[in-house]
């Protein structure tokens, strides 16, 4: 039997016993999408958590959780007679090939660039008429995330800087315009300035093919253990941060950047 004969195997395996949990065991039986939506989300996010740390073993692990929550959710959608695991299969089939022309026809293209210009024109041209480009980002992405995918897909329809410096000049525009809010005192349009220099930010890195959620999320592991090891010294000279002066802490907080 090849790999992909006991791949299917276990994937039929999983479907059975999908089957019988939902038949049978008290907890599986009341489930519902909107009861499982808070856990696919926590179950994503450790995946993620797992890719960040590089570890394998972890990853197959969240992966085999992802897994079971997207056969639960096409289980409870074949009783409600809405679609099954086969709907879901083949939808998913058929768009790769609708999307890959360049894999699955006689498209050519140049690179990866083009492919995804290529993959969000013709996201627009499905369900039988126009498609709004924004249409397809999902109102609940947390922010970062969505303003990346928000400038991702109005890329691919050609809304984009000519020349990737050109961003800084932006960026410049609206921190110059943040600083002038913020001498107003007005806290709804210093919220709105700081939102659109974030944003600009989240554009620089995409030019940059910088992921900001990464970046931010190596700064905020970099900013953890340096405050941990701030206050592990102090601690172990009998003080307390709350009794410490700023350039006492500042003192420590050197030494830790040094450790890094």
């Amino acid at each position: 039997m090849t790999e992909k004969e006991k791949s299917a195997k276990e994937f039929e395996r999983l479907l059975i016993i999908m089957d019988k949990l939902r038949t049978t065991c008290p907890w599986d039986k009341k489930q519902t999408f909107e009861s499982l939506r808070k856990l696919t989300i926590e179950e994503t996010y450790e995946l993620a958590e797992a890719i960040y740390l590089g570890n394998d073993e972890k990853i197959k692990k969240e992966l085999g959780d992802l897994m079971l929550h997207l056969v639960f959710y096409a289980r409870i959608g074949s009783e409600r007679g809405s679609f099954s695991i086969l709907d879901v299969l083949t939808g998913i089939n058929e768009k790769l090939i609708y999307r890959h022309p360049h894999v699955f026809g006689d498209v050519k293209v140049s690179g990866a660039s083009e492919v995804e210009e290529n993959w969000e024109q013709l996201k627009t041209k499905e369900d039988n008429g126009y498609k709004p480009v924004l249409s397809g980002v999902p109102s609940s992405l947390p922010a970062m995330i969505k303003a990346n995918r928000i400038q991702e897909k109005v890329r691919g329809v050609g809304f984009d800087w000519e020349d990737r410096e050109q961003i800084w000049d932006k960026v410049i525009e609206e921190i110059t315009e943040l600083k002038k809010e913020i001498t107003g005192h007005d806290k709804e349009k210093i919220e709105s300035e700081l939102g659109d220099v974030m944003f600009s930010l989240i554009n620089a890195a995409r030019l940059y093919e910088i992921d900001p959620e990464a970046a931010l999320e190596k700064t905020n592991r970099k900013f953890i253990k340096r405050f941990n090891y701030l206050e592990k010294e102090t601690v172990t000279k009998g003080k307390s941060l709350r009794d410490m002066s700023l350039d006492e802490m500042n003192v420590i907080w050197e030494k830790a950047k040094k450790e890094d």
